[in-house]
């Protein structure tokens, strides 16, 4: 395929706006391969993250039987690195946090470096200082103050170079930066979100994480009192990852070409 002349000569790659996670995440895929399985500053802006983000929806199902076969994290398992869904249903508003590091982190087995969980760096990121801060928390109380002039600052910072500059080429975390903006959409206040990762897995994470994050706007729009809006996702390394099961097989291109098949021709019926 011939890419035209602005995306050649450019330092990024757009992919047309979707509406929802599972059709982002099929033209998404379907634009790192043609490129030939991996590309730089791809960009993919997310109408409603909230739409097609559960496995009643026939894509995300279909995705997740595909790596389950490939005996990788499923698509909930990676979602809920970003937002614990089934917790907050139990929790509500603040206790939340609470629960999240007293229950979900222990059992997880937490290590001193990197839990695999992104929300713990979004509510218990240490300081200089030493000083605990729960960016989660504060963004929700700054949003709903009247008193906060500042709608442009709500910054969320995932990489902690205590803790995730090493000279390893893997593991570690892969979501940098999240910034929540606020916006007028029709007279309402509307929040959307941006974030940056350093390197991405589209096969193995996109998915996932597309249905985390808007797990999380719908939380904090939700606790703050507005309506939650778009999801922008910047990926400075993108890849279409070819996972190895327990076998020690890698994934081929071939069956990452089908699955999607697959899941165009779900949409098409």
């Amino acid at each position: 395929m011939a890419w035209p002349f602005w995306r050649r000569m450019t330092m990024y790659l757009p992919v047309p706006p979707q509406p929802d996670c599972a059709t982002a995440w099929r033209e998404a895929l379907r634009t790192v391969i043609d490129q030939g399985m991996e590309a730089h500053n791809v960009i993919l802006d997310v109408a409603d993250p909230t739409a097609g983000a559960t496995l009643a929806d026939p894509v995300v199902l279909r995705v997740d039987e595909f790596l389950r076969s490939k005996d990788v994290k499923p698509v909930e398992t990676v979602a809920n690195t970003l937002f614990p869904t089934a917790l907050s249903r139990r929790y509500r508003g603040p206790d939340l946090y609470d629960a999240f590091m007293t229950k979900v982190l222990p059992a997880a087995g937490k290590s001193g470096r990197w839990s695999g969980y992104y929300f713990e760096r979004m509510i218990n990121l240490r300081g200089p200082d030493g000083k605990v801060v729960n960016q989660i928390a504060d963004i929700i109380d700054r949003i709903a103050d009247p008193k906060v002039v500042a709608r442009n600052k709500f910054e969320i910072q995932t990489f902690d170079p205590t803790r995730d500059v090493t000279r390893s080429p893997y593991g570690g975390q892969c979501l940098s930066h999240g910034s929540f903006k606020l916006r007028k959409a029709g007279g309402v206040e509307t929040l959307d979100l941006t974030v940056l990762y350093r390197n991405h897995f589209y096969v193995e994470k996109l998915l996932g994480n597309l249905i985390g994050l808007g797990r999380l706007m719908a939380f904090v729009a939700d606790q703050s009192g507005v309506a939650a809006g778009s999801l922008t996702v910047v990926s400075t390394h993108a890849c279409a990852d070819q996972p190895k099961d327990a076998q020690n097989r890698q994934t081929s291109l071939a069956e990452i070409k089908a699955l999607l098949a697959a899941c165009d021709a779900l949409v098409a019926d």
